[in-house]
């Protein structure tokens, strides 16, 4: 079983490169300029290490508990992403495993964030979660709201802002996200422009549905799941 997954897994990897790769060429971008990171929250640990032994060490978890259930079965050297909300009864367990945290999504967490890390002595670098779909359903800033982060963010000293986040609504047809990758482009230059010589390098944005309209909008990070990982064994319906 476990040659028959990793040749499944290989396989699906291999045919999102695929699209990465042209993604970018129609974008005029380096495939380097873009992180695939496969979201594991619904594989087994089982599944989720055939994923390093194929070269993808960039892995997201939604659920802290899940992430620090996965980062103690799975080998050293995983650069673990926390994509979903994080609780603040939750930072203190979690910093030490994360490389990046994508959704912040309130100054009561940026506030957490800062003080715990300042505890920990540690740098942390984060993503604030937007509302660019502006769906009611959907946790974040409202985009009205980012601009005027930006003295506080300027004030931070542990955490690092390292760009924004979105997801955007589900759309038969991907074309149609496009306007909200755009809109979040759009916004996080005007931040960066507003904070000066801090770098906002990173848009994420983009998942299995609507990926490569991301990638040509500009995404850093595409979190991918559902196209990885649906059907295998091993793997939650």
């Amino acid at each position: 079983m476990d040659a028959q997954l990793r040749s499944l897994v290989a396989s699906r990897l291999d045919k999102v490169e695929e699209r990465l790769h042209e993604a970018c060429r129609r974008a005029g971008r380096a495939r380097s300029e873009v992180t695939m990171v496969a979201v594991t929250k619904t594989v087994s640990p089982l599944v989720a290490a055939v994923l390093p032994e194929l070269g993808i060490i960039h892995l997201g978890e939604n659920r802290p508990q899940e992430l620090w259930r996965k980062a103690a079965a799975l080998s050293a050297g995983i650069c673990w992403h926390m994509i979903g909300h994080l609780q603040r009864n939750k930072v203190e367990r979690t910093l030490p495993l994360v490389h990046l945290i994508h959704a912040v999504d309130s100054l009561r967490l940026l506030q957490a964030l800062e003080s715990e890390a300042a505890r920990q002595q540690r740098i942390v670098d984060v993503l604030l979660e937007v509302n660019a779909s502006s769906e009611a359903t959907k946790q974040g800033f409202a985009p009205s709201e980012v601009p005027v982060l930006a003295p506080k963010l300027a004030e931070l000293r542990q955490v690092r802002v390292c760009g924004l986040m979105t997801m955007a609504a589900y759309e038969e047809d991907p074309q149609r996200c496009r306007p909200t990758f755009a809109a979040l482009r759009s916004l996080r230059d005007h931040l960066q422009t507003e904070l000066g010589s801090q770098a906002l390098k990173h848009l994420s944005m983009g998942m299995s549905n609507d990926f490569e309209v991301a990638v040509e909008e500009g995404a850093t990070l595409v979190r991918l799941g559902t196209i990885l990982f649906e059907g295998l064994p091993g793997v939650e319906a």
